[in-house]
């Protein structure tokens, strides 16, 4: 949403023409409080061990894709606050996607992501998303079960924060709980000097909110008795009613936001009072009372926003500047600006493992589209939290909002989000503060893709102000070769890099003659400027507890497709492989096979294996600072993660895989010292006999001589820059009869976070059906080039 930050006047107010207190106050907001806010769509809810998390983020400045940032740090934690693994994700236009793979070994209890840009730090780490799910496995000591009982406590939120006698005065009621709330509650309201007699009485909109009005009088005591379903009660104090002040209504349509201010034994009426409304830290709205009156009314239109939606604070201030009465609402609440794909054709069947399409329009204004398609069980579960939530409400607040999806579900209750905003507050800033003059330090500033500090080092001493040579090398792309100058601290800067593929940073040195120096006394190391920050806060609470197992673990049904899912996997993977081998099967043995035979035995042989033969292929390793970092990426179930040395430790299926040197049993940082032209062959064996899932490398015999035709990467004047992470594949594939696959479960069948429009064929939504789904769940997100929204998500049978 593009806002339009102009100035609308009531009839009875004229221009504020001298530079107050206030107007600086909004100068500052304008210029120093600008902040991002981040919402991140995963695949699923809750996961198995083992399983694979797809995710996309969408980093917004207020309403819009934010420009900002082109960095976004995305971390996974346990329940421990210990960091699994992070990520690091190329924004493009504030979206930016990635994965994580669960360890098979993962203990049962509640994980959490964490996803935040640098410039994020800046300001309070409680704007941080911080997402929580699940983690189930049927092989771990502990079980994770829903929280059955539940404490809350309860507030009442007086619109515009004041009440004040004689007035009738619109209050919210807000529960809230670490765990779950009440289904359903009710109260009543009291005389504190009799209180079995109800003044009046409400009932909840929700889990989180009801609201009531209540005109006070003076020298009273009023209370709030709250009753949930379970019987539990409890009773609240309501302010003190005041004798003067400033009382406030807001009511939002669709034609705009009209307030009403009346004042109650105010010295100088009204006269000189301030209104002010800011969406997104920017004003929006801005007006002063000249006449002397005890009331005031106006309607603010909607184009202050351009008609979108959005939170809108609004500020009243009196004739010295002082903050009186504050509101948030929601502009309009019933009339949400959302655009939906425009599909041309479709083909959906319920046969099992059947080929369905949806086909967008390729002439929208839509190019680009995030999709998500998921077995539906029917149960119409509604949504938790969605893209439309995360953008107007929780990015922006930090209390705990129960199922906040549904204030724009299609049944939603725009009187139910009235009394959700009553009960809130805008903490972005605070006006107090910013009145004084205060501005937040900006410590990290938002900087292009990412950028390091490069320390050449030669005879073990810095190099001030010196020429160097860096020769820069990323995956089979031309090395490019620059000189640079080092500054007075010895240091060279590479900024605005966006590599997704690691960069070998190689040190030269020029010597007297200007011929290059050799690589025997240079030493080089690269540092990023910005790094990931500790996370110090507390992860939010969630409904779910630890108990220990019982014999025979009950899985949720969905867990138990995911955990068959991943044994299907892996029967797919066996088949290839399979076929490949019989395929192999009558033909002449090849150089490969017969480097195999020869430098393994028996124990070492395997139908399950994948080999790298260095002898008679030329494996293109120039540029590899190990044969370890080499193998990522390169066969199918194999990852790395470093270690507490920064050493890669490889896994096979989510499990710590054994390294094996000439078949004996060895350690990473033993094969991360081995020069890679030593090599002859590698091996990865999956499952195999009493070896088990390994990697087993195999050194040169003989006259074995490499076929590398580049030079293997120096080990002492060059360093590894890693990059962005690159996002994993999402294969769409078709599970044949030769796959041996009994029962397909899958809940994923598509995750597609960048389908693109083409010139020439409409994109494309394809998957196949699993054998059981009867409707598929499809979302889809995208922006057009105004930032404005489409979202659809529906049941396509």
């Amino acid at each position: 949403m593009k806002n339009i930050f102009g100035v609308l006047l009531l009839s009875m107010v004229q221009p504020i023409l001298a530079q107050t207190k206030l107007e600086k106050a909004i100068t500052s907001l304008e210029d120093n409080y600008e902040q991002e806010k981040v919402y991140v769509l995963t695949d699923k809810s809750q996961y198995a061990a083992g399983d694979k998390i797809w995710f996309k983020s969408f980093v917004f400045d207020g309403y819009n894709r934010s420009a900002l940032s082109t960095t976004l740090f995305v971390e996974l934690y346990n329940s421990d606050k210990k960091l699994i693994d992070w990520k690091t994700v190329l924004l493009t236009n504030g979206e930016g996607s990635g994965d994580f793979q669960l360890k098979e070994d993962l203990p049962e209890q509640v994980y959490f992501v964490r996803a935040y840009t640098p410039y994020m730090t800046n300001f309070s780490e409680e704007f941080q998303i911080v997402k929580s799910f699940p983690v189930y496995n049927p092989n771990s000591t502990e079980s994770l079960v829903v929280s059955k009982s539940s404490d809350w406590s309860a507030k009442a939120f007086p619109e515009g924060g004041n009440f004040i006698n004689g007035m009738p005065t619109k209050f919210a009621v807000r529960l809230s709980s670490n765990t779950s709330l009440p289904e359903n509650w009710s109260g009543k309201i009291v005389d504190a000097q009799n209180p079995n007699v109800s003044i009046t009485t409400f009932k909840s909109f929700d889990k989180n909110v009801a609201s009531f009005t209540l005109t006070p009088a003076s020298g009273k005591k009023y209370q709030v008795i709250i009753q949930d379903n379970a019987g539990k009660s409890k009773t609240i104090d309501l302010p003190q009613v005041a004798d003067s002040g400033l009382h406030l209504e807001v009511n939002s349509s669709k034609e705009g936001i009209k307030y009403t201010l009346k004042g109650v034994n105010l010295k100088q009426q009204l006269q000189n009072y301030k209104i002010v409304g800011t969406i997104n830290n920017h004003l929006a709205y801005k007006a002063t009372i000249k006449q002397l009156n005890n009331e005031a009314s106006s309607l603010i239109p909607t184009k202050i926003s351009n008609g979108a939606n959005g939170v809108f604070q609004l500020a009243i201030f009196d004739d010295q500047d002082n903050l009186v009465a504050q509101r948030l609402c929601f502009i309009k609440p019933n009339d949400l600006k959302l655009e939906k794909a425009e599909i041309i054709g479709q083909s959906i069947k319920q046969t099992p493992r059947s080929f369905n399409s949806i086909d967008l329009s390729p002439e929208s204004y839509f190019k680009n589209y995030t999709v998500l398609v998921s077995e539906d069980d029917g149960t119409q579960k509604p949504e938790e939290d969605n893209i439309l939530s995360g953008l107007w409400l929780t990015g922006d607040f930090t209390t705990k909002i129960d199922n906040p999806a549904q204030y724009f579900s299609k049944t939603a209750n725009s009187e139910a989000l009235d009394a959700l905003l009553i009960s809130e507050k805008w903490n972005r800033f605070d006006w107090n503060s910013v009145l004084s003059g205060s501005v937040p330090t900006i410590k990290t500033k938002s900087q292009k893709f990412l950028s390091y500090k490069v320390k050449p080092v030669k005879n073990n001493a810095m190099m001030l102000n010196s020429s160097v040579i860096l020769l820069l090398k990323s995956g089979k792309s031309e090395p490019i070769i620059s000189p640079f100058q080092t500054d007075q601290s010895g240091y060279v800067y590479l900024n605005n890099l966006s590599n997704d593929e690691p960069l070998t940073v190689s040190l030269f040195a020029n010597s007297k003659d200007d011929k290059e120096s050799t690589a025997d006394n240079l030493f080089v190391t690269a540092e990023p400027l910005v790094n990931p920050t500790p996370f110090t806060g507390n992860f939010p609470e969630t409904k779910y507890k630890l108990v220990k197992a019982s014999g025979n673990k009950t899985l949720p049904p969905a867990i138990a497709k995911a955990i068959n899912t991943q044994k299907n996997i892996k029967k797919t993977e066996s088949t290839d492989i399979q076929i490949k081998e019989v395929e192999l099967v009558g033909k002449k043995k090849d150089p490969k096979e017969e480097l195999d035979q020869q430098l393994s035995t028996g124990m070492f042989s395997s139908m399950n294996s994948t080999i790298f033969d260095f002898v008679n292929e030329d494996q293109h390793t120039d540029g590899s600072i190990n044969i370890l970092d080499w193998l990522q990426g390169r066969a199918a179930g194999l990852t790395f993660q470093k270690n507490n040395s920064g050493v890669s430790v490889p896994y096979i299926r989510g499990q710590q895989a054994k390294l094996y040197l000439d078949e004996i049993l060895t350690d990473p940082s033993m094969i991360s010292t081995l020069p890679i032209n030593n090599i002859a062959m590698v091996k990865i064996l999956k499952g195999a006999g009493l070896i088990g899932d390994a990697v087993a490398i195999y050194t040169m015999k003989g006259n074995m001589k490499s076929k590398n035709k580049g030079k293997e990467a120096p080990k002492n004047n060059s360093a590894i820059i890693k990059g962005y992470d690159k996002p994993s594949e999402f294969l769409v594939e078709m599970i044949d009869e030769s796959a041996k696959i009994e029962n397909d479960t899958r809940e994923t069948l598509y995750w597609n976070p960048n389908l693109f429009d083409s010139d020439y064929v409409p994109p494309r939504i394809k998957f196949f059906n699993n054998d059981s789904a009867k409707q598929y769940k499809v979302t889809i997100i995208s922006f057009d080039e105004s930032d404005n929204l489409l979202y659809q998500s529906e049941i396509f049978k």
